[in-house]
């Protein structure tokens, strides 16, 4: 199996799916950072236009860009969706699913693609640790 870890070090582009306008939610400031360190950062909330100057989509399968990584901010009863829309997305090499974020349905409908999942984990925190 693929190492997630290598994926997201890897990796130029990722959809921050629950991306947030109020820099107290950790979607906001965690797609901050992942800006930070050089990713494109693609939000994805059909409640807004734009976030952080961008784009905002309102779901995945809506992007007109390759994605790398889908990162999913969003409860666990409301992933098997966002899976769904992002498996159609050709280029996709990893879902990861935030802290408390689990759904074993939706994981297994994503490794059935052949494309690694991170579950219940945070990507701000392994980034951290694997720079």
């Amino acid at each position: 199996m693929t190492d997630p870890h290598q994926i997201l070090l890897e990796s130029k582009t990722i959809a921050v799916v629950g991306a947030s306008p109020n820099p107290a939610r950790p979607s906001h400031w965690i797609s901050k950072y992942l800006m930070s360190e050089g990713y494109t950062v693609i939000p994805v909330n059909p409640g807004h236009v734009e976030l952080f100057g961008l784009k905002c989509y309102p779901d995945v399968e809506s992007i007109d860009l390759e994605i790398d990584i889908v990162n999913i901010f969003r409860r666990s009863d409301q992933v098997i969706p966002i899976v769904e829309s992002s498996l159609k997305k050709s280029a996709l090499k990893l879902v990861w699913m935030q802290d408390n974020v689990y759904n074993e349905d939706a994981a297994k409908l994503v490794s059935d693609a052949g494309i690694p999942v991170v579950m219940n984990d945070c990507i701000y925190r392994v980034h951290r640790q694997i720079k």
